[in-house]
């Protein structure tokens, strides 16, 4: 049997910052990692670019998490932004903030990332293993190490941070849900969460590739709004995708998609009334053009035929012949272009997990188990996420981060 102070499972962001955290204290740290590599998902996030995190307050912050905002004050308290890029600066990796306050290296290269971790936890000592966890050891209520088939590994505290099921490809399986069960764990449902959704029009499929800025996307369920923000999305074959659908749907129940519906504001700097003197000035510089094109001013070229379309006109309608009615009926079709959903994508595609180890059944000061002393969660398989922007990986360092500080010195 091999012994040490601490086994990490999973070398994630969560489980390498809380590696490093640990082994800066004197601690001994085991981390293994089923992957034959260090932050394989880490290494795509921000399509290829990664949002370290977001360069906000704490208000802010906790306002961006989705789910179970409280449990995570505490955690928060110890390792805010400003920490974490600290320490990637520190590491040796510059870092600029762009719009949104959103973190990002330099470099625009996520493998830097990667490589400061993996370069910190050698550099403490921490020895890495590159196996697959099968089952937790326990004895009498106390975890006390971890089986990797016939080797048995043995610990005083074991840290579980295997993330969800999203992306399975890069080794989120779900296993820690396992493992939380066979301690006594309730597990929340997993579910998508940050996810391209698919719509019941076709239309989308048209104008696949087509990315809509500063437009504002509004989310509702029968009456109720359920989300309306401002900013980027695009078109995709299968219905929309982009920063404001990913967060739109961490707002949605997975379980009943097919009840919400999406209106896209076109203009929402604009009130109707001024979108339609807008509208009626393009219109009488060109009275004779068909409506098809005379909205070169109004909207991409791609989008023209099909907001046309909705609206229930015909393209080839003269402008002269235009009606009032039918002008502001236009007007009021650019101010909520409508889609219905159909479903979201498949939970492998989406950014984060909803759902995982219940936050009451966790400590949310020390990241400890209530229910089985010695065992420590860590980032996404707990049931927390939160909307685009670098919200996530900030979760997943700060419950890293308390999760190491408990760990060594327990």
């Amino acid at each position: 049997m091999v012994q040490t102070d601490i086994i990490i499972v999973g070398g994630g962001a969560a489980g390498c910052y809380a590696a490093v955290t640990a082994a800066r204290r004197g601690k001994t740290v085991l981390l293994l990692e089923g992957n034959d590599r260090i932050g394989h998902k880490l290494s795509i996030t921000g399509k290829g670019r990664c949002n370290v995190t977001n360069a906000c307050d704490c208000d802010t912050l906790t306002a961006n998490i989705a789910r179970n905002s409280r449990f995570l004050y505490s955690a928060f308290s110890k390792c805010m932004p400003e920490d974490v890029m600290a320490f990637f600066e520190a590491e040796g990796v510059p870092l600029k903030v762009e719009r949104g306050r959103r973190v990002f290296p330099e470099s625009d290269r996520a493998q830097d990332i990667v490589d400061a971790l993996k370069r910190a936890m050698r550099q403490a000592g921490v020895q890495v293993v590159h196996k697959r966890v099968t089952d937790l050891m326990t004895e009498d209520g106390k975890c006390v190490g971890v089986r990797c088939g016939d080797t048995a590994y043995s610990a005083a505290s074991v840290l579980i941070a295997t993330g969800g099921v999203s992306y399975p490809r890069t080794g989120s399986k779900g296993d820690g849900y396992r493992f939380a069960e066979q301690a006594g764990h309730r597990i929340i449902t997993p579910q998508p969460s940050l996810i391209p959704l698919e719509t019941v029009e076709t239309y989308p499929a048209d104008l696949s590739g087509l990315s809509l800025k500063q437009v504002k996307l509004t989310v509702k369920r029968g009456k109720k709004v359920c989300f309306s923000e401002q900013g980027e999305m695009l078109f995709t074959h299968f219905g929309v995708s982009g920063p404001l659908v990913l967060s739109a749907s961490a707002m949605m129940d997975p379980a009943h998609a097919t009840e919400y519906k999406l209106f896209i504001d076109m203009k929402p700097a604009l009130t109707p009334e001024q979108l339609d003197t807008r509208i009626q000035r393009d219109f009488a510089e060109q009275p004779n053009k068909i409506l098809g094109n005379a909205m070169g001013k109004l909207l991409p070229s791609s989008l023209i035929p099909v907001m046309i379309q909705q609206t229930g006109l015909s393209i080839a309608l003269r402008i002269h012949d235009m009606t009032k009615g039918q002008r502001l009926q236009l007007g009021a079709t650019m101010k909520a272009l409508p889609l219905t959903i159909k479903g979201m994508r498949p939970i492998a595609e989406a950014i984060v997990t909803r759902g995982g180890v219940s936050v009451r059944e966790v400590d949310p000061s020390t990241m400890q188990s209530k229910l089985c002393a010695g065992l420590y969660f860590a980032g996404e398989v707990l049931d927390v996420d939160a909307y685009t922007g670098g919200y996530n990986l900030q979760i997943a360092f700060a419950t890293g981060y308390s999760a190491g500080l408990a760990m060594s010195a327990s």
